[in-house]
């Protein structure tokens, strides 16, 4: 008798643990769990954390998020209201709030995600094609902070005038796409625009357009500085020329003192003897102009011949 009872109360044992095990799920702080029995929702959503218990085998536990989730948007060509196309890039924050709606509309995440998709990117399409590029990227019209050197110093900058702005377009964003996804349990919490940037044909005539001011501004710049230079090579030569002159005028000023001087020495040294100076003057003259080969024909009374007279 003890040997049937025996194995028929470990039996029963087991059939109770398994019985436990199957009706026991434990429900995380980041979850939420919606029990079904044969794909219909019972109960309420378990929102609490903590042990739980269902019927076993009869009853399933389907868990979702009950966190903060991430929608993250694919990066898009976007024309905005004064014609420049643009590449937005935009996340979202968004959360199950109904549990049931969620598991009996999209079921998943990867479901949700597709709806976020199809709801999210065209209130954003909308919204930025309906203003300018400015309002998209700046939240108010208040002055610039940075300086910028331009090729007119005296131009002013250009002012925005902001009538929405980055920030308030996102709220917008989230007050056209939120009612859209009520029936789906959804709620979003947040967007915003994670980047923003020029397509690539756009982007490279804006390099270019930047090249080009900035070449302008060192032209501006190199011309600039040549004409310094030029001003200081004239003014060197100017004063170079002043000095060569100022020089010459000395040097001139000099010589003639010293000419005089020679001069004077030299009409006091040929004072004290005319008649040598004469003869010395004649003898050069002669030894300059008279060759081996000379032929003059003077008169015998020439006063260059007058030293010749006397020779035999």
């Amino acid at each position: 008798m003890n040997n049937i009872i025996k194995p028929l109360f470990l039996a029963v044992i087991a059939i109770g643990i398994i019985l436990v095990y199957n009706a026991a799920y434990i429900v995380d702080e980041t979850e939420q769990v919606v029990v079904t029995q044969f794909g219909r929702v019972v109960g309420k959503p378990v929102t609490t954390p903590g042990l739980k218990f269902k019927l076993p085998f009869f009853q399933q536990a389907n868990y979702f998020p009950n966190n903060l989730l991430t929608w993250d948007g694919d990066p898009g060509q976007v024309p905005t209201k004064d014609k420049t196309y643009i590449w937005v890039d935009t996340f979202a924050r968004w959360k199950i709030v109904d549990s049931i709606k969620y598991f009996q509309t999209v079921n998943n995440e990867l479901a949700a995600l597709e709806r976020l998709d199809d709801i999210i990117d065209p209130a954003m399409r909308n919204l930025v094609t309906s203003y300018p590029l400015v309002e998209s990227v700046r939240n108010s019209d208040r002055p610039m902070d940075t300086f910028e050197s331009t090729v007119d110093e005296n131009r002013k900058r250009i002012q925005y005038k902001i009538s929405l702005g980055r920030d308030k377009i996102t709220k917008q964003i989230v007050k056209q796409a939120r009612p859209k996804l009520t029936p789906f349990g959804i709620e979003l919490v947040d967007v915003r625009i994670k980047r923003i940037n020029y397509i690539e044909s756009v982007r490279r005539a804006v390099y270019d357009r930047m090249i080009a001011e900035r070449n302008q501004i060192a032209e501006k710049y190199r011309a600039e500085g040549k004409g310094e230079a030029s001003n200081i090579r004239g003014e060197k030569e100017k004063e170079l020329q002043v000095i060569k002159s100022q020089a010459y005028k000395d040097s001139q000023t000099i010589k003639g003192e010293a000419d005089a001087k020679a001069t004077l020495i030299y009409a006091d040294a040929y004072s004290v003897d005319p008649d040598f100076y004469a003869f010395l003057k004649t003898m050069d003259v002669y030894k300059k102009t008279i060759k081996k080969d000379t032929t003059l024909i003077l008169s015998t009374d020439s006063d260059f011949m007058k030293y010749f007279k006397g020779i035999e």
